[in-house]
Order: C-alpha cells, then sequence, then structure tokens
C-alpha cells in the first residue's frame, strides 16, 4: 500500500507540473526576454547569469533548477558576522546545520545529504569555490565574501563538476581583479559586540595585470553563562574570531592567454557547539523549560580552532575555436574542536544537579592534524556561437587526510581524579579520484536545444585507524585487533541528457534526466564499542557506492514586459543503495549502512517581480518527500539511558516499530522502513521585499528577508523528542546609500524564534540550537 501511495502522489506531481506547463505555454506571450537588452521595457528586471554549465548564459536557458544569490543579498543574510550556515533555507530545497559551529557545516539538497560528524564523512552536496570543489568538512566552511555570486544546483551536476555531487551543488564566485581601480570597505558592529568588517581593493598594474586584495573579519564576545552547581561563570561561551583573506592576481600576457593565481587563507578561534543537556522532555514535543538561551551547565572544556591555506592557478588560453583552461588548486588545513557532549553536569551515582540526570560524562576532542587537498582539471570548451558547443576534460582529486579523536575527560568526572585524555584513535585516510567527462549541446532549431554529458569516475580510499587502550579501565575497552585497515575502490559512468524548447519568446520549456554518483565510504570513528558489538568486531563500517537517477522537467518564464520571472520545476529520483550515516544509539557511534533505495519527489519555485519602480518582491518554495524503502533496515534508538534503579530518567518515545526490545544500558534497535531522511524538511518557502525612496544623490530603503521549514527529524528513526516542529527566521535592514557611501541598520532573527536544530541522544535529551537575535549598525564606502 505504502509504494502504490508513493506511486500515485508522483503520478499526481507529475501530472500537475506537466498541465502547468503547457497551461502556460499555450497562454499568449505577455513580454519579451528581459534579457534581450534591445527589448528590455523601462523597470524590467536585470538578467541572472550563471555558470551552471561552466559557461555563461542567462538563468532562464539554463536546464537545471537553478538559484542565485546576487551579492546584495548576501549582504544582508551576512549582517551580523553570520557563517555558511546562514545560507540554510535561503533558496528552495537548501538545508545547512552543523554539530560543530562554524567549522563543519553539513549541506542539504532535496534532503539528500549526510548527519555524521567525522572529519572524513562524504557528503553528497558538493561545494564548489571558484571552479575548485571543497571536499572535506572543514574547508566547506570557507567565509562569504567579496563574491560575485553564490549558485545552487539542484539534482545530480557530476558530468561536469567535481565529485560525489548526487545531491547538487552550491557553487562560490568571488569577485576577479580588474584593470580599474574600485574597491569598497565596510564595518558593522551590534549586539554581543559584534564586530563584522569586510574590504576588498583592485589595484591595476598597467593595461595588462591587475591584483585584487579582500579580507573578512568577524568577531563576538562570549555571551553564555556557565551555570555550575558551585557557582555561575559569567560570559563563558559563544564568543569567536574569524578572519579570512584572499588575494588574487590577474596576468593578460597576450590577446588570447590569461592567467589567474590566488592565495587565501582562514583562521578561526572560539567557541565550538554548545550542548544543552535535557532540553527536551520525555514525551514532549520542543524545548522545555530546561532550556535557557543564554544559559548552559558544562563541566567541561568548549573550544575551537581551525586554519586552513589555500594557493590556486587558472589558465585560460583561447586558440581560435577552442578554450584551453586548466585549474590547479592545493589546499592545507588542521582543526580542533573539545566540546563537552554530555551537555550539562550530573552523575548517576550522584544527587542529579544542573540540567538534570546523566548517567555517565562524555567529553571529546576531535581534531585534524593534517589535511591536504590537491586538484587539477584540465578542459576544452568550443568558442563562437554556432549550432553545437561542446566541452571535454579531465579531473584528478588527491587527499591525505588524518584525524585524531580523543575521550577527554576534565573537571566533573567522579571516575577520573586527574583528568585528561583516556581514550585516543588516530586515522589516516587517502583517497584519490580521477574523471573523464564530456559535454555536447546541440541547437537542432532556433526554439530547441539539448544537451548530453558522460563522465567516468574512478575512486579509491586507502583507511587506517588505531585506538588506544584505555588507560583507566584496561579491561573496559582496549583494540584487540590492534590497527585496522580498509580499503575501498570503484568506477562507474555517469551521465545526463536535457533539452530546451522555447515556446515562446518568453517562455522556456526543460527536461532534464541525469545519473549521479557518490563513491564508496569508510567510517571508522571507534571511540567506544560498536552499537552491535562482539569480542571480535572492530566497529570500522563500510558504505558501498551509491547511485542516483534523477528526472526532472520544469518551465521557465518572463512576464510583465519583463518585470517579473516565475521558474517551476518538479522531480522524481530514486537513490540506490544510499548511503546512510546511524548517529548515537548507546555508544554515539557513527555507523555506515546502506538503505535499499530511497526515494524522493518535489517541487521547486523560483518567482521575482518589480511591481512597480524601487519595489523588488521574492519568493522561493519548495516540497520534498523523502522515503527509506528498506524492509530490512533498522538502527539503534535512543543512548544508554534504560536503567533498572531509575525508572524513570530521560529515554526518547521511538515511534518505529522495534525489531529487538532494549535491556538495560542498551538502544532498541527499530526499523526505519519507510521513515523520512534526517534534516529534509517536507516545505522549504523563503521569500524578500525591498523598497527605495530616492533621497539626495541616493536612496532610503527598506530591505526584509525571510526563511521558514517545516518539520525536521535529527536521526533515522523517528521519537517524539528528536525533532523540530518548524523554524522561521526574517531579517530587516534599513539604510541610506548613494554610489559612494552606505549607512545601514539591521537586526538578524528579528523575532527571536528559537528552534532546536539537532540532538544528541546517547546519554540524555540533549539539544542544539539556533543562533539568537542580532542587531547592529553598519557603515560602508565605495570607489
Amino acid at each position: 500500500m505504502k509504494n502504490r501511495l508513493s506511486i500515485s502522489r508522483r503520478a499526481l506531481l507529475g501530472t500537475s507540473i506537466l498541465s502547468a506547463t503547457l497551461a502556460l505555454g499555450a497562454a499568449p506571450a505577455l513580454a519579451q526576454d528581459a534579457s534581450t537588452a534591445e527589448a528590455a521595457e523601462e523597470g524590467a528586471l536585470d538578467a541572472i547569469i550563471v555558470t551552471a554549465q561552466r559557461r555563461e548564459q542567462n538563468i532562464q536557458d539554463v536546464p537545471i533548477s537553478v538559484t542565485a544569490i546576487d551579492d546584495e543579498a548576501l549582504a544582508a543574510i551576512n549582517s551580523g558576522g553570520q557563517d555558511i550556515r546562514a545560507l540554510s533555507g535561503r533558496v528552495p530545497s537548501l538545508v545547512v546545520e552543523s554539530s560543530f559551529g562554524r567549522t563543519f557545516p553539513r549541506f542539504y539538497i532535496r534532503g539528500l545529504g549526510n548527519t555524521d560528524f567525522d572529519f572524513n564523512a562524504s557528503q553528497p552536496v558538493s561545494l564548489v569555490y571558484d571552479d575548485v570543489v571543497l571536499e572535506n568538512p572543514i574547508l566547506k566552511g570557507f567565509p562569504v565574501f567579496d563574491l560575485q555570486q553564490v549558485e545552487v544546483l539542484r539534482g545530480p551536476q557530476g558530468t561536469l563538476f567535481g565529485r560525489n555531487t548526487p545531491a547538487g551543488i552550491v557553487k562560490f564566485d568571488s569577485v576577479k581583479p580588474k584593470n580599474y581601480a574600485e574597491g569598497y570597505a565596510k564595518l558593522a558592529y551590534g549586539r554581543f559586540n559584534n564586530i563584522n568588517g569586510e574590504a576588498a581593493v583592485n589595484i591595476p598594474m598597467g593595461d595588462r595585470f591587475a591584483l585584487r586584495v579582500s579580507g573578512l573579519y568577524q568577531r563576538q564576545d562570549d555571551y553564555v553563562d556557565n551555570v555550575l552547581p558551585t557557582g555561575t561563570e559569567k560570559d563563558a561561551f559563544g564568543g569567536y574570531e574569524d578572519m579570512a583573506f584572499r588575494l588574487q592576481a590577474k596576468a593578460d600576457p597576450t590577446d588570447s592567454l590569461e592567467v589567474l593565481l590566488t592565495g587565501q587563507f582562514r583562521k578561526l578561534d572560539g567557541t565550538a557547539r554548545l550542548f544543552r543537556a535535557n532540553n527536551f522532555t520525555r514525551g514532549e514535543e520542543g524545548l522545555n523549560a530546561n532550556f535557557s538561551r543564554g544559559e548552559v551547565s558544562t563541566d567541561g572544556k568548549n573550544d575551537q580552532s581551525l586554519d586552513t591555506q589555500n594557493a590556486s592557478a587558472r589558465l585560460t588560453w583561447d586558440v581560435g575555436p577552442v578554450s584551453l583552461i586548466s585549474v590547479t588548486s592545493y589546499w592545507h588545513g588542521t582543526s580542533t574542536s573539545v566540546g563537552d557532549v554530555d551537555g550539562g553536569y550530573g552523575f548517576a551515582d550522584f544527587p542529579p544537579s544542573g540540567p538534570g540526570y546523566i548517567p555517565f560524562t562524555a567529553e571529546t576532542r576531535d581534531s585534524v592534524p593534517d589535511l591536504d587537498q590537491f586538484t587539477q582539471e584540465f578542459r576544452i570548451a568550443s568558442n563562437g556561437s554556432g549550432p553545437i558547443s561542446y566541452q571535454a576534460g579531465f579531473f584528478y582529486f588527491d587527499e591525505h587526510l588524518e584525524i585524531l579523536s580523543e575521550n577527554y575527560s576534565t573537571l566533573g568526572d567522579p571516575f577520573n581524579d586527574v583528568g585528561g585524555v583516556n581514550i585516543v584513535v588516530s586515522q589516516e585516510q587517502d583517497s584519490k579520484a580521477y574523471g573523464a567527462f564530456g559535454s555536447v549541446t546541440v541547437d537542432l532549431s532556433e526554439q530547441l536545444s539539448v544537451t548530453g554529458g558522460i563522465r567516468y569516475n574512478d575512486d579509491e580510499r586507502d583507511f587506517t585507524v588505531v585506538r588506544s587502550k584505555d588507560t583507566q579501565f584496561p579491561g573496559f575497552l582496549q583494540n584487540p585487533l590492534g590497527t585496522v585497515t580498509r580499503k575501498v575502490s570503484d568506477d562507474t559512468i555517469t551521465w545526463d541528457a536535457s533539452a530546451v524548447y522555447e515556446a515562446s519568446s518568453d517562455l522556456n520549456l526543460y527536461a532534464r534526466v541525469a545519473r549521479g554518483y557518490r563513491a564508496p565510504s569508510i567510517q571508522g570513528r571507534i571511540l567506544f564499542p560498536p552499537a552491535t558489538a562482539t569480542p571480535l568486531e572492530d566497529g570500522v563500517t563500510v558504505g558501498k557506492s551509491e547511485t542516483i537517477t534523477s528526472y526532472e522537467a520544469g518551465l521557465k518564464s518572463t512576464l510583465l514586459d519583463g518585470r517579473a520571472r516565475f521558474n517551476l520545476s518538479g522531480f522524481i529520483y530514486d537513490l540506490n543503495d544510499a548511503q546512510l550515516t546511524a548517529v548515537g544509539g548507546e555508544v554515539n557511534a557513527n555507523r555506515l549502512i546502506n538503505a535499499d533505495n530511497v526515494r524522493g519527489y518535489g517541487f521547486e519555485m523560483d518567482a521575482e517581480i518589480a511591481p512597480v519602480d524601487n519595489l523588488l518582491l521574492t519568493a522561493g518554495l519548495s516540497y520534498n518527500h523523502t522515503e527509506i524503502q528498506d524492509k530490512n533496515l533498522t538502527t539503534a534508538a535512543c543512548g544508554a539511558v534504560r536503567v533498572d534503579t531509575f525508572p524513570d530518567v530521560s529515554l526518547c518515545t521511538v515511534l518505529d516499530p522495534v525489531v529487538v526490545d532494549a535491556a538495560p544500558f542498551s538502544a532498541a534497535i527499530v526499523s526505519i522502513d519507510g521513515n523520512s531522511l534526517p534534516q529534509a524538511p517536507r516545505w522549504i518557502a523563503n521569500w524578500t521585499a525591498r523598497y527605495g525612496v530616492p533621497v539626495g544623490d541616493g536612496e532610503v530603503y527598506l530591505f526584509t528577508d525571510w526563511a521558514y521549514r517545516s518539520k525536521i527529524n535529527f536521526f533515522l528513526y523517528e521519537s517524539v523528542e528528536f525533532q523540530d516542529a518548524h523554524q522561521l527566521e526574517g531579517g530587516i535592514r534599513v539604510g541610506y546609500k548613494t554610489d559612494a557611501f552606505e549607512l545601514a541598520g539591521f537586526v538578524r532573527n528579528i523575532t527571536n524564534d528559537t528552534s532546536a536544530v539537532s540532538g544528541i541522544d546517547f546519554n540524555n535529551l540533549t539539544a542544539m540550537v539556533n543562533e539568537p537575535r542580532i542587531w547592529g549598525v553598519e557603515a560602508g564606502i565605495r570607489w
């Protein structure tokens, strides 16, 4: 019955989208394409140029569900020192969250992502920064500054971009050096002594050489009090200092050759994620009375640091009929983050204290002592505007990663008289990938063009992990197997095919089918025994390759004499051998599992309208239905807190069928067949409004932006407690702006929405929450 219902819904969705497409296609033309300069009417929207197919195109002509965020929207979103997670919900089908704070963002598109918190976690959403794929999570948090545009490409994009892209791509393009002097600087000050400074300057050095220097500085004071049973430590957590710098040098030694060299770095020090113990109540939804945004009760350390550096070179040689492009990049990074993962203070052998009962202490440090990523891409791309255009190339990826995980008990553990490290796990992983790809677009007529692409992928990983013997409890935890090794590899073909039909001068219809792939992964974070432990098991799990087939169709229209755009797409996908991460359970383990299938379907809508001069409205909406389909797939649910002598302690209320009932100090094993994916809301909506009134040489303006997401589950299993009903965050920015300067006031999370965004389930009902309300003022100059 469940499968028949899913098929019926998909059929209904497809029929609805097809009907809407045909109806709009049959409607009379309302306007000419706003991108045609000679036909554009006064007040028409500017064309949005994207590089979703590795060449500049009007977004209305691209047969992909793509949304672009321009620099003004980015400036508003980033007011008050926001990091890359501020993009969450700002475009349809996109969610970004983290259990590490600013250092380790996790991206989800169309419900597909990875909740794994280990530093070698493979993510199905790829992040591409200036044509370079950033694979490791600590690289994906590189700050958003001096950008020309951000593009979110939904659906498999593996033919032309990087690797591991079955869900989509978030693509960042920085502003490039120019052969004239210009620049900007802005500084904001806000709540919690928040400082957000950003600047860039373009330095021409003759007709054929230019430099661009840009930087970002963000800081915030600690504002969260640590409320311990022995007293309160004021302003203990919540602060950070984050800075990034970019230097670009562009040379045009000849009229046909361009060389772009880039160097950049990031340095972050601050508070790690705050874990809030027992901020959920057993059998109840939502945060409880224990929750106070400005207070935690923590008996351990909480801090993080990160350093990343990059050098890259892009060469473009125009040889007439084609251009030859080479992109070479090297990234290096180190990071460490320590947190009181149990989220509070209180133990089984002592009276409850702090935020309530916590059966055992858990404080861990996760570090990346060394990360090195090298990528090389060679590409050939046709020039000109003929009926046939093409691209082909070769891609190479090489990564060396070292990870150190430590059980790091300190202040409050009654079993640890001296404090310090008692369990250490070291991982080392070498990953290599090769890809050869090609794509061809053919204009079959003035109205119809078709595109086909293909890519050969070859991936391999070598993995080694060592877990030290427990120095405090030698009989409790040790690694009798010594060094554990794994090696995985796979090769496959991915492809896509699409067609665009110009039904009228203001309406394009498109369809696309694509096959995507994610390489096999290894999970070896074995601080504690695996959830299914036997004396001979080592806890290292492997996720075999997953493949996705995605079908998409939609329309892109320009209306009202160029004053409006309306784009709509519908999609259906089947993800086979889906790599999923079972996080948590009784020992807070990470375990890779493969589901037979994950089925998803939904739609995305982007709209933009300038109904009158000086007023611009935008809206985005997405619906995503995801369903795990594997009758034999199970996972552990809720941690080791069921103790016979403490019958009322926190234990979550599982809603899934129990396969193996829980024993004392054990988690129940439940079936997750039919569940939705974690961090996959059905609905995401966003909208903005900007209105300006000319005053003197400039304008007074008001800009507001809002993002909504519906209910999410935190884990593969479903429970009453580990979910959040909805989240609605809005911002407002009011200012006066001329060509030379700007003065503005802003508020982020203006309604002070308080939402849980994730949880920890292994020894209490721990919550992680969204960012607080921030307000401030900003001044900027431009020349």
